[in-house]
């Protein structure tokens, strides 16, 4: 009979707490439209910002192909935009 009191009672609280934290998550998650604004004011959604993330990419990209077809360590270059001009493995 302890066994089981003691299992109500923890149960009980456990309860509780998980009850507590959800109504405290739902006071501070934003709403809709906040969640919208929010989205709006992003800097993905910028076109200029856009267009340089995706330049960017590319510029990755194009030295991650130029350092698979070459011997050379590009990690060493002073200018990673530049062919050559560093040290050689």
């Amino acid at each position: 009979m302890e066994t089981l009191r003691k299992a109500l009672i923890a149960g009980a609280v456990l309860g509780a707490g998980a009850g507590v934290g959800t109504a405290l998550f739902v006071l501070v998650a934003p709403g809709e439209q906040q969640k919208q604004a929010m989205l709006k004011e992003m800097p993905e959604q910028d076109p200029q910002r856009r267009d340089e993330a995706a330049r960017t990419k590319e510029l990755l990209l194009a030295s991650l192909q130029e350092a698979a077809a070459t011997q050379e360590n590009v990690a060493w270059r002073k200018n990673w935009m530049s062919g050559g001009g560093g040290k050689s493995a």
